[in-house]
């Protein structure tokens, strides 16, 4: 049996050095950075609020709607596209 058969994903780790870092992390220790995903507010102006929030529900409670704010989640590890709910 091949690595890559034993690995479905070696074809990506090969292209990615990132990725191949993090997928040997992740198996050594079972922790995936790309799991940690941070709540902030994008402002009408398109920055993000320079400050953190413990949770949803605070970002939401500082967040002005009514000015064009968002609450969103993201991943700070990787800066993927911004998702909002």
């Amino acid at each position: 049996m091949t690595t890559r058969e034993k690995q479905p994903t070696a074809a990506v780790i090969d292209d990615d050095p990132a990725e191949a870092a993090v997928a040997e992390a992740t198996a050594a220790d079972g922790y995936d950075p790309r799991e940690d995903i941070e709540v902030g507010v994008l402002m009408a102006n398109g920055r993000l609020a320079g400050r953190q929030f413990a949770s949803r529900a605070e970002a939401e409670a500082w967040a002005r709607p009514d000015l064009g704010d968002q609450v969103v989640e993201f991943n700070i590890m990787c800066e993927c596209s911004f998702t909002s709910a």
